[in-house]
């Protein structure tokens, strides 16, 4: 299997009164390829979009700015890189950031303060790193906080209750962790939760539904699990769901609807296994189904955003 990976945060859709459809985005992955499938809320529907991401590239992150667009960044090609590709949510159409991500990196993880700035944390260069890189979506500008994550790791991924906080949880660093970091969005100042999660993971997935809960999914402690595990936003206490995935896997990513269902997409179901499967949850009561059209490919270590209808 190639290198450890990652994966990130939120998508889906509706039609809302801009006349704009909601959809969640899986791009890239373990082809290595280039791909960009979009899921429409509406119905589930699948669709691959005619312009991919500008290269081929597996071990990548997304986030979104809700309502305007969306962000694929890093990835491993393969070589490591810092590119940061942007998604116009009004016709999909695709450019390239002039400003990538301060280092290449791969492994990385994303989430999002919609509406106003974005977040790549942690990776590999080569070596694990703790950067945590902002972009503003005012302009696309990049700065990177003076206080990255608590501890460099890779394989991590990001999830984000949108105007409050973010959170980066789980990874490697030479064995799994169980770690939760919050990034407060009012001042970009870290705490890490008292409560982890339910084990040391990695290669996990991430979405939340904003104003709610946030959701870790799948990964490896050493062996695939199923297991997810729900933060409330409210107290951030963790309990971990009755069902989980509908299979055990790890180098997944996962991206959310918010208000109404979150998925997790791809992954890779035991060495060299990839799948195409997309599990979806519905947040009225975390009940679990697998959508009849998965991913255009099989494939893991994809990267997941959203351009959800609701964001509390």
């Amino acid at each position: 299997m190639a290198p450890l990976g990652a994966a990130k945060v939120g998508l889906f859709a509706a039609a809302g009164a801009s006349g704009m459809a909601y959809a969640g985005y899986f791009g890239g992955g373990w082809g290595i390829v280039d791909t960009v499938d979009k899921f429409a809320f509406s119905d589930d529907s699948r669709t691959t979009l005619g312009t991919g991401l500008s290269a081929v590239r597996a071990y990548l992150a997304g986030m979104a700015n809700s309502g305007t667009a969306g962000y694929f960044g890093g990835g491993y090609t393969p070589s490591t890189v810092d590119t940061v590709d942007k998604f116009a949510f009004s016709d999909d159409s695709r450019t390239t950031l002039g400003t990538g991500l301060s280092t290449a990196v791969y492994g990385l993880a994303g989430m999002a303060n919609s509406g106003t700035a974005g977040y790549f944390g942690g990776g590999t260069t080569g070596s694990v790193v703790d950067t945590v890189d902002k972009f503003a979506f005012s302009d696309d500008s990049r700065t990177t906080l003076g206080t990255g994550l608590s501890a460099a790791r890779t394989s991590l991924t990001g999830m984000a209750n949108s105007g409050t906080a973010g959170y980066f949880g789980g990874g490697y660093t030479g064995g799994g962790v169980d770690t939760v970091d919050k990034f407060a969005f009012s001042d970009d100042s870290r705490s890490t939760l008292g409560t982890g999660l339910s084990s040391a993971t990695w290669s996990l997935g991430g979405m939340a539904n904003s104003g709610t809960a946030g959701y870790f999914g799948g990964g490896t402690t050493g062996s695939y699990v199923d297991t997810v595990d729900k933060f409330a936003f409210s107290d951030d206490s963790r309990t971990t769901l009755g069902t989980g995935l509908s299979a055990d896997r790890a180098y997944l990513a996962g991206m959310a609807n918010s208000g109404t269902a979150g998925y997790f997409g791809g992954g890779d179901i035991s060495p060299g296994g990839a799948v195409s499967t997309v599990d979806k949850f519905a947040f009225s009561d975390d009940s679990r189904t697998t959508l009849g059209t998965g991913l255009s490919s099989a494939r893991y270590a994809p990267g997941g955003m959203a351009n959800s209808a609701t964001l509390a």
